[in-house]
């Protein structure tokens, strides 16, 4: 395997490992998933930019590459709506275990888009996710919305890799994440206005408790996970990401576990659905390693 590679997927694991506090300190902040995705994209905005002036990096832009990021940060911003909307309606561990979808949308997605063709072994390992969500779903039907919002956050996240990787190409990462950040807290700032009287909301500012996880959130789990990630895209396909995200559950629901107790309102069927999860991931890179490592990179 090329050392390129190599340090490739120990950036992809490392930021997935990261990730998986993301759920935990979303349900550990106080905020509505609206206001919570505000501040979590105005402070990694911040401190994105920030990064770029220290190190002298040129906030210039091809007006088609920026164009392209606007879009991109805005389908981000909905995915981390719907992310922590099913969070709040649900728990942590049914939304992380939902993630698994991503790897079929994205297998399915991809091929439509960039014109790569469908790979049989990617749906297989997909569809074997897939049937991991079955069993969770259908021993937690109290939990159907959050169920299905985080299914949308797993659709619309699978977007968020396909169109990056042409992006990461022609720009670093820090730039990249930079400028997806800013318009998508754009987006959400204009529609601010009209969430807040939808959804009554009245808790605008976070309290001091919520200041400390929303800057761990903003700072190591966004701003370091989302240089990470693009790094790591730049050597790896879109669907291995994705599929590799799904050990995002593992950690995630482990620190559930931990810190909120949520091994006891779960079912059998959903440790069945999330072994058949783990059990796709590992397939796959034994899969990956046997039959594809000697295939070169796109």
């Amino acid at each position: 395997m090329p050392e390129k590679t190599k340090r490739a997927q120990i950036y992809m694991h490392l930021s997935i490992l990261l990730w998986g506090f993301t759920g935990v300190l979303g349900k550990g902040i106080t905020l509505s998933e609206g206001l919570l995705v505000w501040w979590r994209m105005l402070l990694v905005t911040i401190s994105l930019g920030l990064q770029m002036l220290l190190t002298g990096k040129s906030f210039r832009v091809p007006i088609k590459l920026f164009w392209v990021m606007t879009g991109i940060g805005i389908l981000l911003m909905i995915h981390w709506l719907f992310f922590y909307g099913a969070i709040k309606y649900s728990n942590v561990s049914i939304t992380l275990s939902c993630f698994s979808t991503t790897s079929l949308f994205t297998a399915l997605l991809e091929p439509a888009i960039t014109k790569k063709k469908f790979s049989v072994s990617e749906i297989a390992f997909s569809l074997l996710g897939i049937a991991g969500i079955g069993f969770i779903f259908f021993d937690g039907l109290e939990y159907a919305l959050g169920i299905f919002l985080a299914l949308m956050a797993a659709f619309v996240g699978s977007f968020f890799n396909i169109f990056n990787k042409n992006v990461v190409n022609e720009l670093s990462p820090d730039v990249v994440s930079f400028y997806e950040m800013l318009t998508g807290f754009i987006a959400l700032t204009i529609a601010m206005p009209l969430y807040i009287f939808i959804f009554k909301t009245e808790q605008l500012l976070p309290s001091v408790n919520d200041w400390g996880l929303l800057v761990f959130l903003a700072l190591i789990c966004t701003h370091i996970t989302l240089i990470l990630s693009l790094a790591a895209l730049k050597h790896l396909s879109a669907f291995t990401l994705n599929l590799a995200i799904n050990l995002e559950p593992v950690y995630g629901i482990a620190l559930a576990f931990l810190f909120f107790g949520e091994n006891k309102l779960l079912k059998p069927g959903f440790y069945i659905g999330t072994g058949i999860i783990l059990l796709s991931v590992i397939a796959h890179a034994v899969w990956q390693k046997k039959f594809e490592s000697k295939q070169p990179i796109k």
